[in-house]
């Protein structure tokens, strides 16, 4: 196996040749970009041309040997520890390249739920390529019935010889604008227990009868999608897992997306997110008041809190076990701490914060603050988290049954 300096080498050279190393990030007040919102928002000739780019960097990488460094070698993969990952994803963060944002929930959620539960047929067909950015895929689990209540989904999946037909309708589909595939939950049986009635399938999101609608947000862009399915047929060798053991492909994706999620940071209470905060106390000349100290406070020990949970999960992970209910923990976290960053911010903005005046690093909080109803969808919502702390975590009682 090659050594851990061999491997360093080998990813620099390819780097020097094929990347132009980072630009330290101006961090001076009034410098550099005042964005912070939480979504990219852009039209769809900016998403097509930097994806295009973002597809032509990821295949570059994954020829090189970059590109699934832990993975199988029959796709495409190095087999080597997670530790060489860990270094490639470290050199690589000192480069310009293109973001690889459209990839995240096809190789964060959808790949590792295919290698764990697909036939071989879907592992052929679409592992080598997820990682090579050939294609792009989405998660089909939220409903407009059934939210991030995903055991009370009603999308239906009919047997009809080698195939399935599946009619309903998702939403809240993050990235289902330019997928090639999809992971589909679906309700296969109704007369069972509502979990017990769910199969998982990969579906071809450009077969007939599949129709994807954007979402206009608050921020004015539209991140999310609603997705439609008339009578699509997909074949039975398309199925994740057994028959009606649906639930048990779901809570692999959903962990490894709450863990994607959550592990992606805690919002902007640490780090260069606090001194933005700070700077923005100092320009109002708010920063000797108390409250507001207390509030950057608060903002800051909530954030280094969740961090260091999250190191500690990630540790687990990184340790060769899998996501458990403790990433939802994660994920709350990150989304009361957006929430405590964007009081803080309203205190010391004020009317700035709902009316441009032109100041740098003012007016652009809003479109922050109108993204956060968004994160406390995505990865389940907050109320549904706390059950499943609540519940798989600290083993509280259930909520009594409605009668």
């Amino acid at each position: 196996m090659i050594t851990d300096e061999q491997f360093r080498e080998e990813a620099l050279a390819f780097l020097d040749a094929n990347a132009k190393p980072r630009q330290p990030e101006r961090t001076g007040w009034g410098e550099g970009s005042d964005t912070v919102g939480l979504f990219a928002e852009k039209t769809r000739e900016q998403e097509l041309a930097e994806l295009a780019e973002a597809k032509a960097w990821k295949g570059l990488v994954f020829d090189a040997g970059f590109g699934w460094i832990t993975g199988p070698a029959q796709y495409g993969g190095r087999e080597l520890p997670a530790a060489y990952d860990r270094a490639w994803q470290s050199l690589s963060s000192r480069y310009d390249t293109p973001s690889q944002q459209a990839f995240g929930i096809g190789l964060g959620m959808v790949a590792p739920t295919i290698l764990a539960h697909a036939t071989d047929k879907v592992k052929d067909a679409y592992l080598r390529d997820l990682y090579r950015g050939d294609i792009v895929a989405c998660q089909l689990f939220s409903e407009p019935g059934a939210g991030s209540d995903l055991a009370g989904l009603q999308t239906r999946a009919v047997r009809d010889g080698d195939e399935w037909v599946v009619t309903g309708q998702k939403v809240w589909t993050s990235g289902a604008q330019f997928s090639d595939i999809g992971e589909i939950i679906c309700r296969t049986d109704p007369d069972v227990p509502k979990h017990k009635g769910l199969t998982g399938f990969v579906v071809d999101m450009h077969a007939p009868g599949v129709e994807v609608r954007p979402l206009r947000q608050m921020t004015g862009g539209a991140s999310f999608n609603e997705v439609f399915f008339t009578e699509v047929r997909v074949p039975d060798d398309h199925r994740l897992g057994d028959v009606n053991q649906g639930w048990t492909v779901a809570l692999t994706t959903l962990m490894n997306e709450r863990a994607a999620i959550g592990g992606g940071g805690a919002g902007l209470g640490a780090g260069a997110g606090a001194a933005r905060l700070q700077e923005l106390a100092r320009h109002m000349g708010r920063d000797a008041d108390p409250i507001a100290r207390q509030r950057l406070a608060d903002v800051y020990i909530n954030g280094a809190v969740a961090r260091y949970t999250t190191m500690r999960a990630m540790a687990k992970i990184k340790a060769g076990q899998l996501p458990g209910p403790e990433m939802s923990i994660a994920k709350l976290s990150l989304t009361e701490n957006l929430r405590r960053t964007a009081d803080a911010v309203s205190l010391l903005l004020g009317p700035r914060l709902v009316a441009n005046t032109g100041e740098w690093g003012t007016y652009s909080w809003a479109e922050f603050v109108l993204g956060i109803p968004g994160i406390r969808v995505a990865g389940g919502t907050d109320e549904v988290l706390r059950n499943i702390i609540g519940e798989r975590v600290l083993g509280l009682p259930k909520d009594p049954a409605k009668e």
